[in-house]
């Protein structure tokens, strides 16, 4: 079990850093709809991550999607189909 929360605190200290400080809103909304734009556009999507090899967590997850449909042809066939067939 892990007690600590170092990836927790280095997420919230890039937001900070790359994203919140940079910026000013109107309103709470505002800020709170921005700060979800920014994770779902650019932190998931662009941003690369040391823990996963410098890439995406988008990439990242296709990369892994693509090598279990390529070992379990049977899952790329049906795409629901549960990889541990």
């Amino acid at each position: 079990m892990r007690w600590d929360n170092a990836q927790q605190e280095s997420f919230w200290a890039t937001l900070k850093v790359e994203f919140y400080d940079r910026y000013l809103w109107p309103t709470k909304a505002a800020a709170k709809v921005a700060v979800g734009d920014w994770i779902e556009r650019v932190y998931n999507r662009r941003r690369r991550h040391s823990a996963i090899a410098m890439m995406s967590p988008v990439d990242f997850e296709d990369r892994l999607t693509q090598t279990a449909q390529a070992a379990c042809p049977v899952a790329a066939k049906h795409r629901h189909a549960p990889l541990f067939l």
